[in-house]
């Protein structure tokens, strides 16, 4: 299972920090976190970058047992 760590508006959104959710993608994994946490964070997840261990992912990205998939907010610059 890879641990999912939730940060800014995901983590509002999903009332967790941190879970552990099944999936060999990280479409998967945010689909079963979707499924799980509902429509709230189903939006968040729209306007959200994806990480897996420390790097950008696609939602076709593998994941591995223990890998960490990170949420964390939009960036925006200035």
């Amino acid at each position: 299972m890879a641990r999912l760590v939730l940060l800014g508006p995901a983590h509002e959104a999903a009332g967790v920090r941190e879970d552990l959710v099944e999936g060999d993608t990280v479409g998967a994994v945010l689909a079963l976190a979707s499924a799980r946490y509902g429509e709230a964070f189903a939006a968040v997840l729209a306007t959200s970058q994806v990480w897996v261990n420390g790097e950008p992912a696609a939602a076709t990205s593998p994941v591995a047992d223990y890998d960490e998939v990170a949420v964390l907010p939009p960036v925006s610059g200035g």
